[in-house]
């Protein structure tokens, strides 16, 4: 059994590249969510309390949260929230640990582009033991037009015209959306 959470928050260090023992990547990072109400009788914006959650990315969702979120950044965080007692010869207390689902840039505060990276071998491996029609059509469903580049951080580098590229593919994309 497992408790799903939404968290809204900042990322308070740069995401650390960790792996498991197979090799699979994980982003790690620790996510802080703080109260914040307008307070009537000041008439002012007040900090509350501030949650502290270590937050564990996995697999490609992890290579794509390195290459993209940085100390500071407003992300919004799903998954499965895990509660963690520990104890040491000084202390103990309980630690909130988050497997992330899904992660993106918290719009709100600012804008983000998106690429779509290739799928890796490993993850390609994994799709060919699914459903072999369910795997087609979701690859045509998402299906971006031109070549997508193996690391999502090489599609973050300028080109001189990434711009009419860019035009001509939302409006392909439009063309072909499945909803």
């Amino acid at each position: 059994m497992s408790d799903h959470i939404t968290l809204v928050g900042n990322i308070v260090g740069d995401p650390e590249e960790r792996s498991t023992r197979t090799g699979d990547a994980i982003a790690a990072f620790r996510l802080a969510v703080s109260e914040r109400r307008f307070d009537r009788e000041r008439g002012q914006w007040v900090d509350g309390h501030t949650n502290y959650y270590a937050v564990s990315v996995f697999g490609e969702l992890g290579r794509n949260a390195l290459a993209s979120l940085r100390k500071g950044e407003r992300v919004i965080v799903a998954g499965r929230l895990r509660l963690r007692e520990w104890e040491t010869e000084a202390k103990r207390g309980v630690s909130a640990d988050v497997t992330a689902d899904a992660v993106g840039h918290d719009l709100r505060w600012g804008v983000s582009s998106f690429a779509r990276g290739a799928r890796s071998q490993s993850s390609a491996a994994r799709g060919a033991d699914d459903d072999a029609t369910t795997a087609e059509s979701s690859d045509e469903a998402w299906a971006v037009p031109g070549a997508a580049p193996e690391d999502p951080r090489a599609a973050l580098a300028p080109t001189a015209d990434a711009d009419d590229r860019e035009a001509s593919a939302l409006v392909e994309a439009a063309d072909s959306t499945p909803f």
